[in-house]
């Protein structure tokens, strides 16, 4: 590495003029303000005069950017830079929405009728209640939109829904206002806030009262002769085989027929039931006849 002195600055200004003195060569420095800091020493501007010049978004753009609402993962991702020059930029407006969340917190959201007595954090707080939701493990947010005008967000897990509401805030002597973005911000701040966000209405089912009856009948008559469903006999057509062997002559065998026959006619009821009911005057139960034959113990099919 030669040494080189300082010869002087040519007319505009913009050039250090130095000279190596054993040959005499001249060389020219940008007089920039990264040669100033050097001259002064100053080690922590010239770190930071690196970072800019390395960096594809200046100290300006990256505030910007966070500000609107940005991540520092996402600038750095975006910008290709390093996440810890990323936060050398970025804490100082972190501070700054992190404050406007709790400002926004403290404003009175608007309705039909003008400004609410309580703010915001107390409502949203009485909702999340009613809810069953624990405001603790919500997060609360804040950024400049393309107006120049905060946005308040609260967002927070239900199950594995990730929900998300969002306020515009503007300041003021009072605390603020608060106006809701969406239909989640809405709701929560609605004066009905005791109703679910998205509610499901029970389904029952529904039985007929003569599906019932019938279930209530099938079921006494189960008990009093230990059957079950299962066994039951169907009475209205039965189903028989014949076989037909008297032919005079010896002809082939005939097959075998399937006869269906119509129902017996209901017998007559026995002596002491003609009127359906035992000496108590209660109902009396069938008998197994008639149950064989389907007969109901009103004597009619």
């Amino acid at each position: 590495m030669r040494d080189l002195r300082v010869v002087g600055l040519e007319a505009d200004g913009k050039f250090v003029v130095c000279a190596d003195p054993k040959t005499g060569d001249r060389f020219r420095l940008p007089a920039d303000d990264k040669l100033r800091a050097a001259s002064r020493g100053d080690i922590a501007r010239l770190g930071q005069i690196e970072i800019e010049m390395d960096s594809l978004l200046r100290p300006k753009e990256i505030q910007a950017r966070i500000r609107s609402g940005a991540t520092i993962e996402q600038v750095a991702a975006d910008s290709g830079m390093a996440i810890s020059r990323v936060e050398v930029f970025a804490h100082p407006v972190l501070l700054e929405r992190s404050q406007a969340a709790s400002m926004a917190q403290a404003g009175h959201p608007l309705r039909h009728d003008g400004p609410a007595v309580q703010t915001l954090l107390e409502i949203v707080t009485l909702a999340f209640r009613a809810r069953g939701h624990n405001l603790d493990d919500a997060a609360w947010d804040a950024w400049r939109d393309e107006d120049n005008k905060w946005v308040a967000q609260l967002k927070w897990q239900a199950g594995r829904t990730t929900n998300k509401a969002h306020w515009q805030f503007l300041p003021d002597g009072h605390g603020g206002t608060i106006s809701p973005l969406d239909d989640t911000a809405h709701e929560l701040i609605d004066p009905d806030f005791g109703r679910q966000l998205r509610g499901l209405a029970p389904v029952r089912a529904l039985t007929s009262a003569e599906d019932s009856d019938d279930e209530t009948s099938q079921q006494s008559f189960d008990e009093y002769y230990g059957t079950t469903a299962d066994s039951e006999i169907d009475a209205e057509t039965i189903e028989v085989e014949v076989e037909v062997d008297d032919a005079p002559s010896p002809e082939p065998e005939q097959p075998r027929e399937t006869v269906t026959r119509e129902p017996r006619p209901a017998p007559k009821p026995a002596a002491g039931h003609t009127s359906g009911k035992d000496k108590r005057g209660k109902p009396a139960m069938p008998s197994w006849e008639d149950v064989l034959l389907g007969v109901r113990s009103s004597g009619h099919n």
